[in-house]
């Protein structure tokens, strides 16, 4: 299928969800990803839910993050470039959803990406061989291409992988693993 069509059939699979679904398959991913090697880094980068989208709630993630101390590192979305800033979550950052729904700090103190050790990244599908979309603005893939090489991303999905997304481009950027609630796919062998 091509991106167009995986982003209707998968934005549909998620109105399907109800709360309480949403809710236990974020706790199944969250515990999945505490079953990872991953946790030695200092700078998360994770994205903050967006509800209206029926995105995974995050918070989870969150609470690991900070029960381990780490450096959590959230973003803000500039729509006339299609980038993201990127801020250190901290006690005192004041967050605000924007119009488009997604929960942003309003200032706080900013983290460059070549900082950032690991990214969690929203994505509505991804494939066998760790191509992934997301609503089609490209936020991430200029995040993901100002990061550096080693920088680990993972992608958080409800559902298992499609065996192909067509149309990928150069300047699509994958996926080093992907977790969902019963799996974790892992591109990197």
């Amino acid at each position: 299928m091509n991106k167009k069509e995986l982003r209707t059939k998968y934005k549909t699979l998620r109105s399907q969800l109800s709360d309480e679904e949403i809710e236990n398959l974020s706790v199944d991913i969250a515990n999945q990803l505490l079953q990872l090697s991953i946790w030695e880094k200092s700078y998360y980068h994770i994205f903050l839910s967006i509800e209206k989208q029926k995105e995974i709630n995050t918070e989870y993630i969150l609470h690991i993050l900070q029960g381990k101390d780490k450096n959590i590192i959230v973003s803000k979305s500039n729509f006339d470039t299609n980038t993201l800033e990127h801020f250190l979550l901290t006690d005192g950052t004041k967050l605000e959803v924007n119009s488009w729904g997604i929960p942003e700090p309003i200032d706080g103190i900013p983290i460059p990406e070549k900082k950032i050790e690991l990214v969690f990244i929203p994505l509505l599908a991804f494939d066998h061989s760790g191509n992934r979309i997301g609503y089609g603005k490209g936020f991430y893939d200029k995040f993901l291409a100002k990061c550096n090489p080693d920088t680990i991303k993972i992608g958080l999905s409800f559902f298992g992988a499609e065996k192909e997304i067509q149309n990928i481009i150069p300047t699509d950027i994958g996926l080093d693993l992907c977790v969902t609630p019963t799996k974790t796919y892992n591109f990197r062998n």
